[in-house]
């Protein structure tokens, strides 16, 4: 039998290994960073294996369609961990850049420079990418970081954490950089949150419930990747065959995923027409609709048994899977209104051919991402030109919306003087 694992120990030696990670080269992590890549390819078959037995385990305690689907590591998703991390290396460094600069009358020289927040801690569940991920732009961008996956991808998280300390190995830099909690007891995630003295900030991806915890929970600074309750509105006059194409892209392209569209408005001039294009695809992707009265009359005569009536708690849920919220509107205000009653602050769209409404749109809602005549699911990192992404922040501070490099680092003033004195 394995000895328990040693929390304290790890996040020492994380904290230790941050001091020296702060100062190494651009070119020695990169050098890391690429390892990983190769590392993750080579390793195919192993990684998939180890993340078969958590499929497996899965299967057998009954995970839903969504949450299998989020733990799956296909060739498709390696592919994207090992492109992710080498865009990583393609992106400049952010540690040392200087944000501004300038020279006081007295004549102190006084410049704002990025520099490594520290340890960050990413409790994580379900998703494997994260594994990798994570750990490429926390090494990037100069910080060590301690990973805790859930236990349902604790095979699939140990095979990717080798790959990535053998990198590490590789390259020269301190192999605790990269900590992996190898245990899934709960408790541990408990202690991990009060360890203020070594652990600078906190990162939470997954469920409502794990949010929850996290932040009721934490002595650290918390930056959330919460739920995300995603809006699209049908504005009037649309073209209808955009509005059908953006619409089932948002919902049925990846329905698992916090960026995929949860309830769809249509504004009422628009719903009918609208609706002949969009139900018998939304039918045949095996969507079911939750809608309200006026938006069940009009689908109900195509796709049947697919729609029923949405009950208040609906335009609150984040269903993960085939199930959208549908309503229709009277206006673009009405539209607003619903968004900032029931959205959680990640992303929104208007479908639309007018200039200011969709100016209005957005300056009035208020979410990490709001778009125009586009998709929900392109609020990613990869897709933002960020290389991979350490989350999807809906917080207001320090970070919003898909994190990069940059929302990795801090600051902290440089004051070059000769002398100078406070009078």
């Amino acid at each position: 039998m394995s000895p328990p694992f040693d929390l304290d120990a790890a996040v020492t030696a994380a904290a230790q290994a941050a001091r020296s990670l702060a100062f190494a080269s651009a070119a020695a992590k990169n050098l890391a960073l690429a390892t990983m890549a190769d590392g993750l390819e080579t390793a195919r078959r192993q990684l998939q294996e180890a993340n078969e037995h958590d499929l497996a385990a899965g299967r057998d305690k009954g995970l839903s369609a969504a949450m299998l689907d989020r733990l799956a590591l296909t060739d498709a998703r390696i592919d994207l961990m090992a492109e992710g991390l080498r865009q990583i290396v393609a992106l400049p460094d952010p540690v040392g850049q200087v944000v501004r600069q300038g020279v006081r009358p007295n004549g102190l020289e006084i410049g704002q420079v990025r520099t490594p927040i520290g340890v960050v801690g990413i409790i994580y569940e379900s998703r494997p990418n994260v594994t990798a991920d994570a750990a490429g732009l926390c090494l990037k961008s100069g910080n060590a970081v301690v990973l805790r996956g859930g236990s349902e991808a604790i095979h699939s998280n140990r095979a990717i954490a080798a790959v990535l300390a053998r990198a590490l190995e590789e390259a020269g830099l301190p192999p605790a950089a990269i900590t992996f909690v190898d245990d899934p007891d709960r408790a541990l995630v408990t202690r991990l949150l009060k360890m203020d003295d070594r652990v600078d900030v906190i990162i939470p991806r997954g469920g409502e419930g794990l949010i929850r915890f996290v932040v009721e929970n934490s002595t650290i600074p918390v930056i959330k990747h919460d739920k995300g309750i995603c809006h699209t509105y049908v504005d009037r006059g649309v073209d209808l065959n955009m509005a059908v194409e953006v619409a089932l892209n948002a919902k049925v392209q990846r329905p698992g995923t916090c960026n995929a569209m949860e309830t769809l408005l249509v504004h009422v001039q628009s719903a009918e027409p609208f609706f002949h294009a969009f139900a018998p695809r939304a039918k045949a992707a095996g969507v079911t609709i939750h809608g309200c009265k006026r938006s069940c009359a009009l689908l109900a005569p195509v796709m049947g048994a697919s729609v029923v009536p949405a009950k208040e708690q609906d335009w609150d849920t984040e269903w993960l899977d085939l199930n959208l919220g549908v309503r229709v509107v009277d206006s673009l205000e009405m539209a607003l209104d619903h968004i900032a009653a029931h959205g959680s602050q990640h992303s929104e769209a208007i479908l639309t051919n007018h200039y200011d409404r969709a100016r209005r749109f957005l300056r009035e809602v208020d979410a990490a991402a709001v778009y125009v005549n586009a998709s929900t699911r392109f609020t990613d990192g990869f897709e933002f030109g960020l290389g991979a992404e350490i989350g999807i922040s809906t917080n207001k501070l320090h970070a919003r919306g898909p994190m990069g490099l940059e929302d990795l680092t801090t600051t902290k003033y440089v004051i070059l003087g000769s002398g100078q004195l406070r009078e």
